[in-house]
């Protein structure tokens, strides 16, 4: 069977167990989901990850870009001045990353809120 090929399970197993039982199955149980832990442990079948695609907004990829682009310009003013930089260089960079954290931070907690 091709690994791209969806399996369509179609049979179900049911079967009744006590409350012990049951838990004592969650425990040992490793993956997400009790059907995946037990296919695995019990037919030898190895789960392949999918990954999912995840959408992004277009505006958030632009943002994080620019904000890229600023970490790049100022990594390269400190590694072209970094034994001739005054402390008010060294405060004026200390700041800039301070406001790239910070808009980091607005635009995770943005892109967590929608």
């Amino acid at each position: 069977m091709a690994d791209k090929e969806l399996i369509k399970r179609t049979k179900e197993i049911k079967i009744r167990l006590t409350e012990d039982e049951h838990q004592a199955l969650l425990n040992r149980c490793t993956k997400a989901s009790l059907a995946t832990w037990i296919r695995e442990t019990c037919l030898g079948e190895k789960q392949t990850k999918q990954s999912k695609v995840i959408e992004v907004d277009p505006k958030l990829l632009r943002q994080l870009a620019g904000i890229g682009n600023n970490l790049n310009q100022i990594a390269r003013l400190v590694n072209q001045h970094s034994k001739q930089d005054s402390v008010l260089d060294r405060i004026a960079i200390i700041t800039a990353l301070s406001s790239i954290e910070r808009e980091l931070q607005r635009l995770s907690d943005d892109h967590k809120n929608t």
